[in-house]
């Protein structure tokens, strides 16, 4: 019975002022020798509050989709959520979204639930890495615009 009452806790309308470090645009730019590798994904990081919006873009050399999805091997990818940090960990829950923040539900790429997990390598004022336990490659990312928090109800940005 237990199980069944945290699994149903409602998430707030309302955000919280999440990690203040983490407030702004975040970008990789590059991912060194990914000229060599057969695919690999720059991401784009913004965090409101306790909001997160990512952008995915995706470079495969592999063709391991449907011809109509493959798009000569470029491809961007959506998600928003929320998230917290605890310790050194990044913990976010959100799902994967069309370029215009609605869910999406179906089609090419990935679809439904979006549930990062990172390790908070490094932090500083404008440079941030985090780690993925699904992926052996750092995410090198450079701050390129502070954000403040404003709690509002949550995707009216």
């Amino acid at each position: 019975m237990l199980l069944l009452t945290n699994a149903c806790v409602r998430h707030s309308e309302m955000q919280t002022e999440g990690s203040s470090f983490l407030q702004g645009i975040w970008v990789q730019d590059s991912i060194p020798h990914q000229e060599q590798m057969l695919d690999y994904t720059l991401h784009q990081f913004k965090f409101i509050c306790d909001s997160m919006y990512t952008t995915m873009d995706v470079h495969a050399k592999m063709q391991r989709i449907p011809d109509s999805c493959y798009n000569d091997g470029h491809w961007t990818e959506y998600a928003k959520g929320v998230y917290v940090v605890r310790g050194d960990s990044l913990i976010g829950e959100g799902v994967y979204t069309k370029p215009n923040g609605k869910y999406k539900a179906s089609g090419c790429y990935k679809t439904g639930t979006y549930l990062p997990r990172y390790r908070i390598a490094f932090h500083s004022a404008d440079s941030l890495v985090l780690e993925s336990r699904f992926d052996q490659r750092p995410i090198v990312l450079r701050k390129t615009q502070n954000i403040s928090c404003v709690p509002k109800r949550r995707w009216e940005d």
